[in-house]
């Protein structure tokens, strides 16, 4: 079920630690390679690390980093901490929240866009920011929402 690599991961985690403190960093692993935290990864993580399935997923749907349901091909967080909620991340949301059909935590169907929001991207100068990918985009408009999402579009095809 889980790649060769990351069974390696996990097993040098349990040597010589408690497995519990290092599960976050096997979650973490584990969603980059497959984009999100599915079930029966999750077991198999609770199983390899010897934890019950019910700490591994309690922890999975505690933190905000991590995803239960796959991601789209493009993964979109807007800021809205308080530099960019004051200059203007609400209307930025929103403007994808109408473009995309979307909600925060939700795929479009074509699965190419999800949408999240988070609460500090750590570039409050720059505000208000737009994380597409690895990409910042910074001070965004509700205006600049729709050539964004369009050039993105594009780049799927």
């Amino acid at each position: 079920m889980l790649p060769e690599n990351i069974v390696q991961f996990i097993d040098e985690c349990n040597k010589g630690h408690e497995p519990k403190s290092q599960l976050i960093a096997v979650l973490h692993k584990v969603q980059e390679h497959f984009g999100y935290l599915a079930p029966e990864t999750m077991d198999a993580v609770a199983y390899l690390m010897q934890i019950p399935a019910a700490n591994v997923s309690g922890v999975a749907s505690f933190y905000h980093y991590f995803r239960l349901k796959p991601a789209g091909k493009f993964h979109i967080s807007v800021c809205l901490g308080t530099a960019c909620y004051v200059k203007g991340g609400e209307a930025v949301l929103n403007k994808f929240r109408e473009e995309l059909g979307i909600e925060p935590g939700e795929t479009t169907t074509d699965g190419l866009f999800s949408l999240e929001v988070s609460r500090c991207l750590g570039t409050c100068a720059l505000a208000p920011v737009v994380k597409i990918g690895e990409t910042i985009h910074a001070q965004m408009t509700a205006d600049k929402v729709p050539a964004l999402i369009e050039q993105h579009f594009a780049m799927a095809k």
